[in-house]
């Protein structure tokens, strides 16, 4: 797939739009559940290119997304991130960046987007954010020295991933023996947001992919969030 497909890895809540506008699309995306990784990737990055980077930032920090992602909740769910090392791939607007930041994590913000990127550092000068460092990542490698961190977050953002157990096991190698990630996606189901069915990916799936990446501990919750389920995987 030729790099101008990967605008972002993070396009999840602007096919949540997409979804909602275009019912009937969605009425038929079971058909294509068997059509392989490359498809999903190719047509989550696709629907990206239908929405302008303005639009997205905006519904990536919107209230709606704050009422199903509820991300106190989630940082809850991590601990003790003060001090820690932290990656956030698909970081786009920095909504987890900036909150783990704000919480006394070293986060490193990382995207495929050169224009979430720019957008991310004016916020992050904006309000003088010193613990967050931009970090601008190709779409095949979350581009992490050796055990560089504690921790790393990925949220709505998996299944825009190609040649997925050879991306995390570079991710793997990136994090320290002592870390974890933590991976938070949709249900495989129809729920009222999140991409279309045929574009997420099973937590069975995704536990076999990790695996394939060298992961051998996983700790799944189903119950936290109303949409999406927790993977934390060492």
């Amino acid at each position: 797939m030729k790099k101008r497909h990967f605008l972002t890895f993070v396009c999840s809540l602007a096919i949540m739009t997409a979804c909602s506008q275009n019912k009937k699309q969605n009425s038929h995306t079971n058909s294509h559940e068997e059509q392989g990784e490359k498809h999903h990737a190719k047509s989550a990055n696709e629907y990206m290119h239908q929405t302008a980077v303005e639009d997205l930032i905006e519904r990536f920090e919107s209230p709606e997304r704050d009422a199903y992602q509820q991300p106190e909740k989630v940082l809850d769910y991590l601990g003790g991130v003060s001090g820690k090392k932290i990656v956030d791939i698909g970081a786009g607007s920095g909504y987890f960046s900036i909150k783990l930041a704000s919480k006394g994590a070293e986060v490193i913000a990382a995207d495929v987007s050169d224009e979430f990127q720019n957008a991310l550092k004016t916020r992050i000068e904006e309000n003088n954010l010193k613990n967050i460092e931009l970090r601008k990542i190709p779409f095949d490698s979350p581009n992490l020295a050796n055990e560089e961190v504690d921790m790393v977050l990925i949220v709505n953002t998996y299944h825009h991933i190609e040649n997925r157990s050879a991306y995390f096991s570079k991710v793997k190698k990136g994090t320290k023996e002592t870390g974890e990630l933590v991976l938070i996606d949709f249900f495989k189901t129809e729920v009222p947001v999140g991409p279309p069915t045929d574009h997420k990916v099973s937590i069975d799936q995704v536990i076999a992919e990790l695996k394939k990446a060298g992961y051998t501990n996983f700790e799944v919750n189903v119950d936290l969030l109303p949409y999406q389920y927790i993977i934390k995987a060492n």
